[in-house]
């Protein structure tokens, strides 16, 4: 069986972004980044990933690092308690959070263009400070004084959630800027400019022990107490013995599913994301165990979180290439963040730039590890107008088929033929003069209904 092929992004600098966006060099500077721009447009492009990661973001590497571990501690509080979490800080969710069977717990907010380039512009290098001293405190916090105040984790949620949006925010903008002049015109940036807002979320990819502390806690008809506050008590927790990190063989465990199973063991579901760019944080990931002393009824009310690296060394984000019909894991760096094309782009930019089909896939040998992330969606416009009159009809993303005569013999291909039978032709959602709200509500409606298979996304 040939080895899945771990893909590592090509990574761009923040300093070289702004330089190539704002348009401004020395002439020495000039050759290299033109080689940079030619970079970008390859991993962006129809023959690249689709994406490519940013690196040098000091600051907003420590508003994620502030972040990102209240996504698993949202996820578990008392329904009661969320929601007045959620009501002080702006908060809402585009996932049912009754559902214990859930994959994800996802924390939603919508941004707002003209807050977040003031943001970039003036406030967010001095809050980013005041959080760094801050974030210090917060860690080594007496748990006395946590006791006292029962929402003291939560207390910068709402300001570090927008403003790591907004650091998100500008990295979209900057780089649809650097595309459009790649390839003639403004459509991109614009776009994003004419639709004022993005959807941030906070991501929480459920652990099984997640699972079973959710399953547990309907069981008994509520939240007890204990499973509120476990994180108060870590303090008791003891250091799990079978903490494993070792490399995982992630041949081994995608063949373990099968490609008659890929509809299962993802923790999210094959997808093209349909706005202009996502853009992704190098996520976080936190190994749970339960005390062995608990009482059975009571072991999954305690828990010891242990924040890990990846036990792959990858993010665990899987896409497909087209290319060379198979399926890859994307590779970043600590910290970094990931930019990735939307079907919007594609469209707009006339198929010079490749929407990324890809999913999330949770790793078998580590039943207790959970993933934490912070998502930007920026999307053009509800009213903004496709046209695909001159959009390259024998595009694979338009056919929503790849490229290439499938082998029978082949296990590529034939995982390939699965991929595409979950998803819905570009062509069958986008017609000509469509509005990116009727493409938005077309796309949901053949993605979640008929066969359903995109349920568990």
């Amino acid at each position: 069986m040939a080895e899945v092929e771990i893909v590592e992004l090509y990574e761009l600098h923040y300093s070289d972004l702004k330089l190539l966006s704002s348009g401004s060099s020395s002439t020495q500077e000039l050759e290299r980044l033109e080689t940079v721009k030619t970079n970008i447009m390859e991993a962006l492009g129809p023959k690249g990933p689709g994406l490519l990661s940013i690196c040098g973001l000091t600051n907003a590497s420590i508003l994620r690092r502030n972040l990102l571990p209240l996504a698993r501690n949202l996820a578990l509080l008392n329904p009661d308690h969320r929601k007045r979490i959620f009501k002080e800080h702006n908060l809402g969710s585009d996932v049912s959070l009754k559902n214990p069977d859930r994959n994800v717990s996802s924390f939603a907010m919508q941004l707002r263009y003209v807050q977040g380039l003031e943001s970039t512009q003036s406030n967010v290098s001095s809050r980013v400070g005041g959080l760094t001293d801050s974030d210090q405190d917060h860690v080594d916090v007496d748990v006395d004084k946590t006791r006292q105040l029962p929402d003291y984790e939560y207390k910068n949620l709402g300001n570090t959630f927008k403003e790591l949006g907004f650091c998100m925010m500008e990295l979209g903008l900057f780089l649809a800027r650097i595309c459009d002049r790649a390839i003639g015109g403004q459509e991109l940036e614009q776009s994003l400019l004419e639709s004022r807002t993005a959807k941030g979320r906070l991501i929480h990819y459920h652990s099984t022990l997640d699972n079973i502390t959710l399953k547990e806690a309907v069981r008994k008809g509520g939240f007890s107490k204990k499973l509120d506050n476990h994180r108060r008590d870590r303090e008791h927790c003891m250091k799990s013995e079978h903490v494993q990190t070792e490399h995982v063989n992630m041949d081994t465990n995608c063949h373990e599913v099968g490609f008659w199973g890929i509809h299962s063991n993802l923790w999210q579901q094959w997808h093209y994301d349909y706005g202009v760019f996502t853009v992704l944080t190098d996520p976080l990931f936190i190994l749970s165990s339960y005390l062995p002393e608990n009482k059975w009824e009571e072991q999954y009310a305690f828990s010891c979180d242990q924040e890990c690296p990846s036990p792959s060394g990858h993010t665990y984000l899987q896409i497909f290439d087209p290319n060379k019909n198979r399926v890859r894991m994307v590779k970043s760096s600590p910290g970094s963040f990931i930019i990735q094309v939307g079907e919007a782009a594609d469209i707009l930019s006339k198929g010079k730039l490749r929407a990324t089909l890809h999913c999330v896939r949770r790793p078998i040998k580590f039943e207790n590890l959970s993933r934490e992330i912070f998502v930007l969606f920026l999307q053009p416009a509800w009213n903004k107008t496709f046209s695909i009159s001159d959009y390259p009809l024998d595009n694979c993303n338009l056919a929503g088929q790849c490229s290439g005569v499938p082998d029978a013999e082949n296990h590529n291909s034939k995982l390939s033929e699965e991929i595409h039978k979950i998803i819905p032709q570009l062509s069958f959602r986008l017609k000509d003069g469509m509005t990116f709200a009727e493409f938005s509500r077309e796309t949901t409606k053949q993605y979640y209904g008929g066969s359903g298979l995109q349920s568990n996304k």
